[in-house]
């Protein structure tokens, strides 16, 4: 068993314990292309749910949690926030800074959600599972001492999010006119990058040129960044398509 398959067989797992046992269900953290795994087989019915969280609207890295509809079965505690500050003077420390010295006490990168950075340490989004366990032992970031205290999810101190919005004519909704639009590269540089497998479609890989794309779409070309096509609009006198996107800088 291959880990694509792997993580499948997880998720169909905690589905069908759901539907076995009617009570709550969940992942560990999965990365982009792991949720794109988890929308294949995630399903609703009238006895349970299921659905991606990862604590805020725009979380990157999300559990699967799977629960009863037939009964009041809360979810929100399956996740905790660490709240980490630094001292004054000390260097702004990175994503990769925090990360790395969470995962030098021996835990697992399951465990760990996002890490939001701000100019005075982190909020950092984990199981609840491990919660106590970082607030007794994550004490030093390289060579600076930390202090960590448990936050809520409703006092996340997420970081500002900067876009422009591009606003332009397309010939059509296909992925390369999009894509060329949003990341201002040529079309056929745009084609080369989809059939080179650097761009995703709401997280998952896609490599035909002549995809038709929606309002909401969520582009990702990597290298360049995020894009979502917020708008799809009517045509212009030229018969061209009008489309708004968010370019996310």
């Amino acid at each position: 068993m291959n880990k694509d398959e792997l993580t499948i067989s997880r998720i169909q797992d905690i589905i069908e314990r759901t539907e076995n046992n009617a009570y709550l269900n969940s992942t560990g953290f999965l990365d982009s292309h792991e949720q794109a795994l988890a929308r294949r087989v995630l399903r609703t019915t009238s006895e349970f749910e299921t659905f991606l969280w990862g604590g805020y609207d725009d979380a990157d890295r999300r559990i699967v949690v799977s629960r009863p509809t037939t009964y009041e079965c809360p979810y929100h505690d399956l996740l905790a926030v660490i709240r980490v500050e630094v001292p004054k003077g000390a260097r702004r420390l990175t994503h990769r800074d925090y990360l790395g010295s969470i995962l030098s006490l021996g835990i697992e990168r399951r465990v760990i959600g996002d890490i939001l950075v701000n100019e005075n340490g982190a909020d950092i989004i984990c199981l609840s599972e491990i919660m106590d366990y970082l607030l007794n032992e994550y004490r030093q970031i390289g060579r600076n001492e930390i202090k960590a205290t448990q936050s809520t999810l409703d006092d996340l101190r997420l970081p500002e999010l900067r876009k422009e919005i591009i606003r332009e004519t397309v010939p059509s909704t296909r992925l390369d006119n999009v894509v060329s639009s949003a990341f201002k590269i040529s079309r056929s540089n745009a084609v080369n990058a989809i059939k080179s497998g650097i761009v995703s479609v709401d997280h998952i890989e896609a490599v035909k040129p002549d995809q038709r794309l929606e309002d909401g779409a969520v582009l990702v070309l990597k290298g360049k960044g995020k894009a979502v096509l917020r708008e799809v609009g009517g045509e212009s006198k030229k018969g061209r398509i009008w489309i708004i996107i968010d370019k996310y800088v």
